[in-house]
């Protein structure tokens, strides 16, 4: 009974990670498209899109390194939804959900590599340079122990539950995780892996079911890590809460890439590594002075 209360639990988080992860996606489209005064798409544009992908007809290039290529799409699935097991389930420990975000650069090089497309090869080799530039923004795990002195999510709630939420005592680590968060939104101008200059990225080449599975993956991502910022930062809330955090946080996202361009990769890297320095260096004064 145990057992299947569980799965029942991580089938309901996984569904509702996908379903809000894909309107998020679409709000973010539909409010970019206003400030550019488009009238855009629906707001379930991007869920409607996933959908669709799954009655699709599949294709599979001849350069395609089989059954990587195939494997690859669902890889990605399963390292979101083990990072919903994690997350909103077991409210498990921080330093797993950074060991996953690394797993998925991972993967998301390979996915681009496994196609044998030129678009989605230098997809992968964007993905390795962008990892050099995140990576270090997730150095604000170590913040985050010194000032609570644990890595455990409910711990870490706990302890905001008593003191008050994180982002008044390490603002600086709460926006070097929100630049994290703002690389990974699509239009983003640190969206070097996916830029329009090389189509669509590591996805060129995935077609009907398996850009749906990669859909969906980028959609619980994308929920995970805003769930994982305002866990982190602002301590459990309801889940009315969670969504209100969510679609303001996703709104910001959304003003910041309709206002700014796409940098090139040597920018968004050394722009993204400057503000890791800065907020390693800012929080730490913060916390011993």
């Amino acid at each position: 009974m145990i057992i299947l209360n569980l799965m029942a639990n991580i089938l309901l988080n996984v569904l509702i990670a996908f379903l809000v992860g894909s309107v998020l996606f679409g709000l973010q489209r539909k409010i970019m498209a206003r400030i550019q005064m488009r009238p855009g798409p629906p707001i379930i544009q991007h869920l409607l899109h996933t959908l669709k992908f799954f009655i699709k007809e599949s294709s599979f290039p001849k350069t395609a390194a089989m059954p990587f290529y195939i494997a690859i799409t669902a890889m990605l699935c399963v390292i979101w939804v083990s990072a919903v097991i994690v997350g909103p389930v077991t409210e498990g420990s921080l330093l797993l959900i950074f060991a996953i975000y690394a797993l998925h650069k991972i993967v998301e090089h390979n996915a681009g590599s496994s196609s044998g497309s030129p678009y989605g090869k230098l997809s992968c080799v964007r993905a390795v340079f962008s990892a050099a530039a995140e990576v270090p923004l997730f150095a604000v795990l170590i913040i985050i122990y010194f000032a609570t002195g644990t890595m455990n999510l409910a711990q870490i709630v706990g302890f905001q539950a008593a003191n008050g939420p994180l982002i008044y005592s390490i603002p600086l680590a709460a926006a070097m995780f929100f630049v994290l968060l703002l690389s990974k939104a699509p239009y983003s101008p640190f969206a070097i892996t996916k830029g329009k200059d090389i189509i669509s990225g590591y996805e060129t080449e995935h077609f009907g079911l398996l850009r749906g599975y990669l859909m969906i993956s980028e959609s619980i991502a994308w929920y995970m890590l805003l769930w994982v910022f305002l866990t982190v930062f602002i301590g459990g809330l309801s889940p009315l809460w969670y969504l209100v955090g969510m679609v303001v946080l996703s709104t910001i996202v959304a003003f910041i890439n309709a206002t700014t361009p796409i940098l090139n990769p040597n920018h968004s890297i050394m722009m993204q590594v400057s503000f890791a320095l800065i907020g390693i260096v800012g929080s730490l004064v913060l916390l011993f002075i």
